[in-house]
């Protein structure tokens, strides 16, 4: 096989780091096991951050979601421990991470985590007519 699963997250310069701008991932193909069952687990992950100096490298990310596929995780702490790895390796002005878990016995899981910079502030949201 010519790649494989990796937990190397990989960046690159922020192009424009004096600038905050949104930067969205969408991931739809996330999978791990339930720690309980051993049943796979799959979920769209929504990835939305603006940087500082790094950014994240997407064929890292590839491999780093992949890497979660033979693992056995609650939803709850796969999501945190993600959102912690993405902090780590790229120290984000702002991150959010949605995973939205595909129906398990007739329930739903969507966890929703955040990282904030202490320094940042958001920018005043501008609305056009």
């Amino acid at each position: 096989m010519p790649s494989q699963p990796s937990k190397t997250l990989e960046t690159f310069d922020n192009p424009q780091p004096d600038r905050d701008y949104t930067i969205r991932i969408q991931v739809p193909e996330f999978t791990c096991l339930c720690p309980m069952t051993g049943q796979p687990d799959f979920a769209e992950l929504s990835i939305e951050y603006i940087a500082d100096k790094l950014c994240v490298e997407l064929k890292a990310l590839k491999m780093y979601v992949w890497s979660y596929r033979d693992e056995g995780a609650f939803h709850e702490a796969v999501t945190n421990k993600i959102l912690s790895d993405l902090v780590e390796a790229t120290q984000p002005r702002f991150m959010r991470l949605t995973a939205d878990f595909n129906v398990r016995g007739g329930i739903f899981t969507t966890v929703v985590v955040e990282h904030r910079a202490e320094d940042w502030l958001p920018p005043v949201q501008v609305n056009l007519p």
